[in-house]
């Protein structure tokens, strides 16, 4: 009895530190945390290459300081807000939600395909995806600016140049992040499907659309909440939208005018954000 009740006391001991199931005498390597030299390194790479980029692109603390005092001249021009302005940008508020939902819309109609292609576990060549991932990078390299400006130059002012850039700028995101889903999903249903005889519209429509539904729908809300932010500025190169009365309030030095614009503009994204936030709990 007192020999195992010794026994029982340090077996506890001598069994700690070791990996389930490792045997006695077996020496458990574990990966030994970095070290102090490294993290000094890492630092020191940081800091010279801010180093680096901030004296090639010139920039400077004291220029920075510096223009404080005019920035805050700037912001005392545009308090107080001319509320009296609110009713003539209603509608270009209006213009700009609707083109990020039909521009959205599109778009992800568009990525629904597009992703598919691109999804190397879906289909059978690297000569098939691989090229439709370049132009996928091709299509997010462009800023939706120049897109804008772009289609302005083809089909003339007004909200379908917007349009148009914010459905190829959605396209980009919402293919990107739903191909990148969909090599991630459980292959054994489709495996299942392959087995029984399925055709590959099948194995997508009863195979991968259920388990890419929620993550699709998220993506596509998170790309609208975007494209508000960004339609807003496509008026400046005559897309339509708020933006529009952003270039004419800076152009006339209206800065009180521009402030109402830019609160009503952040209501908008701050509804808009919630709401998505909203949705997404619910579908995920």
């Amino acid at each position: 009895m007192k020999g195992q009740s010794g026994a029982s006391l340090h077996t506890p001991l001598t069994g700690a530190g070791k990996e389930p199931g490792s045997g006695p005498g077996q020496v458990v390597n574990r990966p030994k945390p970095p070290g102090r030299t490294k993290h000094l390194l890492t630092l020191v790479i940081i800091l010279l290459l801010l180093w680096a980029s901030a004296k090639q692109t010139d920039a400077s603390f004291s220029e920075l300081f510096g223009g404080f005092p005019e920035m805050w001249k700037l912001i005392k021009e545009m308090f107080p807000p001319r509320w009296t302005y609110f009713d003539n940008i209603v509608q270009g508020m209006l213009e700009t939600i609707r083109m990020a939902l039909i521009g959205t819309t599109i778009g992800a109609i568009i990525a629904i395909p597009v992703s598919i292609i691109c999804a190397g576990n879906l289909m059978p060549s690297r000569w098939i995806y691989y090229p439709a991932r370049f132009v996928l990078n091709l299509i997010r390299t462009v800023p939706d600016l120049l897109l804008a400006a772009l289609f302005v130059a083809v089909f003339g002012l007004g909200p379908i140049p917007g349009i148009l850039a914010l459905a190829v700028f959605s396209v980009g995101l919402i293919a990107k992040l739903t191909y990148e889903t969909l090599e991630t999903i459980d292959q054994g249903p489709l495996e299942a499907m392959t087995a029984v005889g399925m055709n590959r519209i099948q194995l997508i429509v009863y195979g991968v659309v259920p388990q890419l539904a929620a993550q699709f729908t998220s993506y596509v809300l998170y790309a609208f909440e975007i494209n508000v932010r960004a339609a807003a500025i496509l008026g400046l190169v005559g897309a339509g939208g708020i933006g529009l009365y952003y270039e004419a309030t800076l152009g006339f030095l209206e800065y009180d005018k521009t402030s109402v614009i830019i609160l009503f503009t952040l209501v908008i994204v701050l509804i808009i954000d919630y709401v998505s936030t909203k949705l997404r709990e619910k579908l995920l």
